[in-house]
């Protein structure tokens, strides 16, 4: 049955290291869906006409297509009698969004209103968490959902963090600046007295894993308080300041070939990046970075195929 083949193909990506979530989801309901037309194999037409009634975006569209076309590759190699799949039936246009790239003063505005939040009884580490949080985030470029997953034996000997499986399952070591261990070391010291036995480095009210929602809330709250570009369209968000931290990081790169060339690998393994093109995405941040950093990969580029 295809719904078996579907198992093997999310148990084999997964060992991957691959989460899968919503393209099991979809595969399971492509496969009920061919079962109720009474296929035994893959069709294109079928295929396609699953995507287009299923699909409520264009965008959804053009991502459950992707699913399907990379799973049918797998299984035609298996058996011939399932269709491949046309690519690019269903195109989206890239909707990436243009990071808000907060000024030094902008963050330390966030901070000093993450230290003016309203005590709580229920939460007597508000202040502290919020402050170290989001300057943990802002100095070390994490994603949010790998600040909130740190448990205290994260936090390794000589300002070392350690970053375990996140995105794609890939887990890194984050080295600290001597600040923001003597930082982190501070908030510790308070931690111990009013956590209690959490494993948790940012507890919530119940002394378990903060809740994404909360902490962005809060950060929108923060962004208000501090006035921090009240007059846009779009509100910044918490993972601009990983997209802050990336772009002043490569704003120190230097014009020459090895220089370019040592940064974004250095950035790329630092910010946990699968593919160094997502490393490349930050330079759009900074128009007159990239003017820089372009003539330089221009520049050894020509000298390879020379």
């Amino acid at each position: 049955m295809l719904r078996d083949d579907v198992d093997r193909y999310i148990t084999l990506r997964r060992n991957l290291g691959y989460k899968l979530v919503r393209t099991e989801h979809h595969l399971h309901r492509f496969a009920h869906y061919i079962e109720e037309q009474g296929h035994t194999h893959i069709r294109s037409a079928t295929a396609l006409e699953w995507v287009a009634t299923t699909g409520p975006t264009s965008k959804a569209r053009s991502a459950r297509l992707r699913v399907l076309v990379h799973f049918a590759r797998f299984i035609h190699a298996e058996d011939s009698r399932h269709e491949l799949l046309p690519a690019g039936v269903f195109p989206a246009s890239a909707t990436r969004p243009t990071p808000y790239i907060y000024t030094p003063g902008e963050i330390a505005s966030i901070l000093d209103a993450a230290g003016k939040l309203r005590l709580q009884r229920s939460n007597p580490l508000r202040r502290e968490i919020y402050i170290t949080m989001f300057g943990l985030i802002a100095a070390a470029g994490l994603r949010i959902s790998e600040a909130i997953a740190l448990r205290l034996d994260d936090i390794l000997p000589n300002g070392i963090l350690h970053i375990r499986k996140t995105k794609f399952g890939k887990s890194r070591f984050v080295p600290l600046h001597p600040s923001v261990t003597a930082a982190l070391e501070q908030y510790l010291d308070k931690r111990r007295c009013l956590a209690g036995t959490c494993e948790y480095l940012f507890p919530s009210v119940q002394l378990r894993k903060l809740c994404p929602s909360t902490v962005n809330h809060t950060f929108r709250c923060l962004l208000r308080h501090a006035d921090i570009a009240s007059g846009h369209s779009r509100q910044p968000r918490i993972h601009d300041l990983r997209h802050t931290f990336a772009t002043r990081a490569l704003e120190q790169c230097g014009a020459s070939d090895r220089e370019v060339g040592r940064h974004f690998v250095a950035l790329s393994t630092y910010l946990g990046h699968t593919d160094i093109q997502c490393t490349y995405w930050y330079l759009q941040a900074t128009p007159e970075m990239m003017v820089d950093i372009a003539s330089a990969s221009e520049i050894l580029f020509g000298s390879e195929s020379a």
